[in-house]
């Protein structure tokens, strides 16, 4: 009997600037290009997220930079976490890019004016759990007599 040898394909990288942002355990990668203002996310387009609100808040960084985010288009990633964090972790990754697309100090300012987390990763993670606790800190009563 003859074995094949089974060769894996290598996945292309996706040519552009890349950037990565994390929140929690949610982490998105985007990569920007030159292009006409298109924003994809998971391979579905914004215009079709859902809820609203989440929709709007990823949306911020692009109603901060209108012209420049209209000249790009931005292909995100995001893997793990709930929804709120994958929401943010795009919303900055977005925000990563155009600045990193701009090459431009005044944007970096103009993103950091309207909130620090577009341009700078949350550090804060979850802690684990303690022995003779259900939680992180919390501690079974003890009784006094």
């Amino acid at each position: 009997m003859v074995k094949k040898m089974v060769t894996k394909k290598k996945r292309k990288r996706k040519t552009g600037l890349n950037t990565k942002a994390k929140k929690k355990e949610a982490v998105a990668r985007a990569v920007v290009r030159k292009g006409t203002g298109k924003i994809k996310i998971n391979k579905r387009d914004l215009s079709l997220f859902e809820p609203k609100y989440l929709k709007d808040f990823i949306e911020e960084p692009l109603k901060i930079l209108p012209d420049l985010a209209k000249e790009v288009d931005i292909e995100v990633n995001v893997k793990g976490g709930g929804f709120m964090g994958q929401a943010s972790s795009a919303r900055s990754t977005i925000a990563k890019s155009l600045a990193l697309y701009s090459k431009d100090e005044k944007v970096k300012k103009a993103l950091l004016a309207y909130d620090r987390l577009l341009l700078v990763d949350d550090v804060r993670r979850v802690e684990s759990k303690k022995p003779l606790g259900t939680k992180a800190r919390k501690k079974k009563q003890k009784s006094k007599r």
